[in-house]
């Protein structure tokens, strides 16, 4: 799933191309991808595109007359822009926004699962409203909440890993991230959320800015348009169990849940206890 630094590039490269340009035309071949009717998609015709921004794991393209297109891409979702327009045995484009010299925008949709979607509201006041962009907490990145352990203590019992991807408590940390930052930090994916100790949340904090900033400069690096369908993820945890720790050597260990592994290393974040690899796991005894 794109997390706020896979969103964040997507973004920055997007806003870079298609500042200034004019949108010929618009549609939903997807059509239950279109969340909402009024105003039409068809208002977005000979409107220019002013920015393209994010919000938590949203993206936001910006364009004239007040119009904001508010994309989730959800777990298997891309917005890429291309040199060429789609043709007609395309059966990955959810939105499609033609540009001038047959440049197109679309949001893509690998799988078979079909939930990005897309939402056209006019005003800024109305994206702040939308039940997406209003339950979200404060922003993981670039300045998290400076009293973290105080946002994560109404999470109560709660483990970390569930609590940091709760968007409702902080917007833009998924699966892949949590793992990372977790490790970094040195803490157990099942510590309480309300157990924080001060240095533990200050590191916990750092780890944060850490991890995903340094994806985003590893991004700056490595991404160029069009967006490719899997970007290089820079990840040291998450996806390596089996793997020695890049940190002290231990094998790291994982948990396998339905849709979803969250990998850790013993040593560093559960005091050598390896946790027991099923839904709601506890440490071994």
């Amino acid at each position: 799933m794109p997390e706020l630094p896979e969103v964040e590039i997507t973004a920055r490269r997007l806003h870079e191309a298609l500042g200034g340009t004019v949108i010929e035309s618009a549609t939903a071949p997807g059509i239950n991808a279109l969340k909402t009717f009024d105003p039409p998609l068809s208002a977005l015709d000979g409107q220019e595109v002013r920015a393209v921004r994010r919000i938590g794991k949203h993206l936001v393209v910006d364009v004239a007359d007040d119009l904001h297109l508010l994309c989730h891409l959800m777990s298997a979702g891309r917005l890429q822009l291309f040199d060429k327009r789609a043709g007609p045995r395309d059966r990955t484009s959810r939105l499609l926004l033609r540009l001038p010299d047959e440049r197109e925008l679309r949001l893509r949709e690998f799988g078979t699962r079909q939930q990005a979607w897309v939402k056209l509201l006019r005003g800024e006041q109305a994206l702040r409203q939308d039940p997406a962009i209003a339950t979200l907490g404060p922003e993981a990145w670039p300045e998290p909440p400076a009293d973290l352990a105080a946002l994560l203590a109404p999470a109560g019992a709660r483990p970390l890993h569930a609590v940091l991807r709760d968007q409702r408590v902080i917007a833009g940390i998924g699966r892949s991230w949590v793992d990372e930052i977790l490790w970094l930090a040195g803490l157990s994916p099942f510590k309480r959320g309300d157990d924080l100790e001060p240095d533990e949340a200050e590191r916990l904090r750092a780890a944060i800015v850490a991890k995903l900033g340094g994806a985003l400069e590893h991004y700056e690096q490595q991404v160029t348009l069009p967006i490719p369908d899997k970007l290089p993820l820079p990840l040291e945890v998450h996806r390596h169990e089996g793997k020695p720790c890049p940190r002290c050597g231990t094998t790291l260990e994982a948990v396998h849940y339905e849709s979803y592994v969250m990998a850790y290393c013993p040593t560093d974040q559960t005091d050598g206890k390896v946790l027991k690899d099923r839904r709601l796991s506890r440490l071994l005894k």
